[in-house]
């Protein structure tokens, strides 16, 4: 039976967590207040408005939403962060939205799903801050998340991901941070090589918690109640009265994101909730393997938190179309021609919003509209995990790779990776397509993982496990309180 967190588990543990937030002056705040922060204590956004967004202090905490105000330091709460990208940067007549990243604390809203895992274990006593570290594996922005998370709840961590991504992401994490970092072997799809070394800390480090991202109910958890709310938001904001939300368009990844189409389809049941993958490692278009430059979408597996029962559809994007377009929409040359054919200034002045994550859901937006032949009464929404601003070291190796960009380049990656963008590659799914793709995970979760047949089988016949699942919310924002109570932190900010 898969298990939900919604007791206590070790009450000395959950003791020294409390004696460990009160010494350090750390609160945690409820999942409701993500959501929306006008709940939050006036004491708590007063003392924020002299706090940078990525520095290293706890009330930082209340800066995991997708509503924080656009600025480096001292902002405050506003409308979801988004952008709206016009017919002349999409050429397809239904409105793509992306929402940003940017502005969650490290730059990338993975800081939430790291927060939805290890919040419920400090709050149940199932992890110790003053002795558990806190194991955080993944292909990039999660890892980051949790040590950020970790470090200002007290605890210290473990990042552990593939020696080739972005130079960025490991002088963060060394320097700023001052988590250990393990590099595995390979690119962003070479997963199994770090649950190896996860395999391998679970044998041999007893002080150590493994918070997978893969198979994490409380990442799906917190994206669900978090990044499908804050979808309903943007779209309210940006319909009229003959608009259709028509879909939404993730990245598959750790399967957290996509899950804010779990929430969606209880709001909107007719939109189609489309999964975007790399095309150099089609593992659900083609059962396909292979590396690719797409960095924080995984690969070569289906995760355990994906509900692919809830899958309309798959696309999967050249990375050399995304790493084309990075350039387009990070260098004057690229603007100076998007200018030209009629991009307003404030679009191309956004456009370092979107990394390259972003990008491959940008145009994989452009297929699905292609596909479904969406009308401008359509909107499609799709997120921007992070932005250029995380991987200018990439842009860099590009220049030296294929020399400095210029309006020739401009025109040819304007025209070929998103105005010739088709619906190759793609892939409606049915009933059958489904469960073929559910069926994949016995090969990572049940043979190499040791997870049980019977919880595989629950996944796909229980009808209200993933419910169950998505809304642990209720309680652990119960669980918080509580903790919050024994702390007795709050009292000097009400």
């Amino acid at each position: 039976m898969i298990p939900i967190i919604d007791k206590i588990t070790n009450e000395k543990a959950l003791q020294n967590a409390v004696n460990r937030f009160k010494e350090r002056k750390i609160i945690l705040p409820t999942f409701e207040q993500q959501r929306n922060p006008d709940l939050i204590p006036d004491g708590i956004k007063d003392q924020l408005k002299n706090i940078g967004l990525w520095e290293i202090n706890p009330l930082n905490l209340f800066r995991i939403t997708w509503k924080n105000e656009p600025k480096e330091k001292g902002g405050l709460y506003g409308d979801v962060n988004h952008i709206v990208l016009p017919k002349e940067i999409t050429g397809i007549d239904a409105k793509i939205v992306l929402l940003v990243g940017k502005w969650f604390p490290t730059g990338a809203h993975k800081v939430g799903a790291a927060y939805g895992c290890l919040a419920p274990r400090i709050t149940t006593g199932e992890f110790d801050p003053t002795y558990h570290k806190a194991v955080w594996p993944s292909t990039g922005n999660y890892c980051r998340g949790g040590a950020f998370d970790s470090k200002l709840m007290g605890t210290e961590s473990v990042a552990i991901l593939p020696e080739e991504m972005s130079k960025e992401r490991f002088t963060w994490l060394r320097d700023e941070i001052g988590s250990e970092v393990i590099a595995t072997p390979g690119c962003e799809s070479n997963v199994k090589e770090i649950y190896d070394k996860c395999w391998e800390i679970k044998r041999t480090r007893e002080d150590c918690i493994v918070f997978n991202q893969f198979d994490e109910f409380g990442n799906a958890a917190w994206h669900y109640n978090t990044t499908g709310k804050a979808i309903e938001e943007v779209y309210n904001l940006v319909k009229n009265d003959k608009s259709n939300l028509a879909a939404y368009v993730s990245a598959t990844g750790s399967a957290g994101t996509i899950a804010a189409g779990d929430y969606l389809r209880t709001t909107t049941p007719h939109i189609k909730v489309v999964a975007s993958e790399a095309l150099q490692c089609p593992t659900i278009l083609l059962n396909g393997f292979g590396g690719h430059r797409i960095e924080g979408i995984g690969d070569k597996h289906i995760p355990w938190i994906h509900n692919v029962k809830n899958t309309d559809a798959v696309t999967a994007i050249d990375d050399e179309d995304c790493m084309r377009i990075l350039r387009l929409f990070n260098t004057k040359e690229g603007h100076e021609y998007l200018k030209s054919v009629g991009v307003d200034q404030e679009t191309i002045d956004a456009l370092h919003l979107v990394g390259i994550s972003g990008i491959g859901n940008l145009l994989s937006a452009i297929k699905t509209a292609k596909y479904y032949e969406m009308t401008e009464d359509d909107v499609i929404i799709t997120i921007a995990t992070d932005s250029a601003d995380m991987y200018q070291s990439r842009i860099q190796e590009l220049n030296e790779e294929h020399g400095t960009y210029n309006t020739i380049q401009a025109v040819k990656d304007f025209e070929k990776c998103i105005l010739g963008s088709t619906t190759d590659h793609m892939k409606e799914l049915n009933y059958y397509d489904q469960k073929a793709i559910h069926n994949l995970k016995y090969f990572t979760w049940i043979e190499q993982q040791e997870k049980e047949v019977e919880d595989l089988n629950q996944l796909w016949n229980d009808r209200e496990i993933w419910d169950r699942q998505f809304h642990q919310i209720n309680r652990w924002d119960e669980l918080i309180n509580e903790f919050n109570e024994r702390t007795g932190l709050l009292k000097e900010y009400r």
